[in-house]
C-alpha cells in the first residue's frame, strides 16, 4: 500500500509568500520536513540573507528535507538574479523508510512549490556549497 504525504494549506501559503517575496540581496530559504507519523509536510524554518554554508549547517545530517532556495546568482555581466531552486536534501545516513517517503513525495512537493530546478544533495553538508549550486545553475 502506498502512502501519500499531505501538504497542508499553511505550508502552501508559506511557499507562495516565499516565492513572491521581493529580494534585492542575499539568498533566502524555507525548509520543509515530513512528519512521518502524521504523513504531513511541516515548515521547519525560514531564513533571509543566508549563505549556502550557513544553510548547510542548519540542515540535519541524518534526516531528509526539502529546501526551497531563492538563490542570489551573480552573472558574468554583473547582473544578479534570484532563481528559485529546490534542494532535495537526502543524506545517505538517513533512515531508509524516511528516504523512501521523502523520495515518493518529491514530485508533488516540487509541483506545489512550482520550482523547475532540483539539486540533489546526498553527501551531507560538504555536498551543499556555493560552487555546487553555481555549477548546477550555470549549466546550459
Amino acid at each position: 500500500m502506498s502512502q501519500t504525504v499531505d501538504i497542508p494549506q499553511s505550508v502552501k501559503d508559506s511557499l507562495r509568500k516565499f516565492r513572491f517575496a521581493r529580494r534585492s540581496q542575499g539568498s533566502a530559504a524555507i525548509i520543509i520536513k515530513i512528519n512521518k507519523v502524521a504523513l504531513m509536510m511541516e515548515e521547519v524554518e525560514q531564513f533571509d540573507n543566508i549563505s549556502i554554508e550557513e544553510l548547510a549547517e542548519e540542515l540535519p545530517e541524518n534526516s531528509p528535507r526539502y529546501v526551497v532556495l531563492s538563490y542570489a546568482l551573480e552573472h558574468s555581466d554583473g547582473r544578479t538574479s534570484f532563481p528559485l531552486v529546490l534542494i532535495n536534501w537526502a543524506p545517505t545516513t538517513s533512515e531508509i523508510g524516511m528516504l523512501t517517503l521523502h523520495a515518493s513525495a518529491l514530485i508533488n512537493f516540487q509541483n506545489t512549490a512550482d520550482v523547475s530546478k532540483v539539486i540533489e544533495v546526498r553527501d551531507g553538508p560538504e555536498g551543499l556549497t556555493k560552487e555546487v549550486i553555481d555549477a548546477q545553475l550555470c549549466r546550459t
